[in-house]
């Protein structure tokens, strides 16, 4: 896993999973990084404070490279390029 705090501008694909908890943003993540091609990038906008922990464990098990983690108040922003 990559974390690269280059603030990435072009994305395939945004979702916003703000009001959802655990599971569910990761659960999300997951089925809308299915749906991508190879190389791709997923912006996930989130709120839950898990969320940080969570997507950056599953894109490490997964094998994702999370390309930056942002935080703006309450909310988290994450980038996700899809490696398979």
């Amino acid at each position: 896993m990559t974390v690269d705090n280059d603030n990435e501008k072009s994305f395939d694909k945004v979702i916003d999973v703000r009001g959802l908890y655990c599971p569910e943003p990761v659960f999300r993540t997951k089925i809308e990084i299915e749906k991508l091609g190879i190389g791709s990038k997923l912006k996930v906008i989130a709120d839950d404070p898990e969320s940080e922990e969570d997507i950056t464990r599953w894109a490490e098990k997964t094998g994702h490279n999370l390309l930056s983690v942002q935080k703006k108040d309450n909310e988290l922003e994450f980038v996700i390029k899809k490696t398979k």
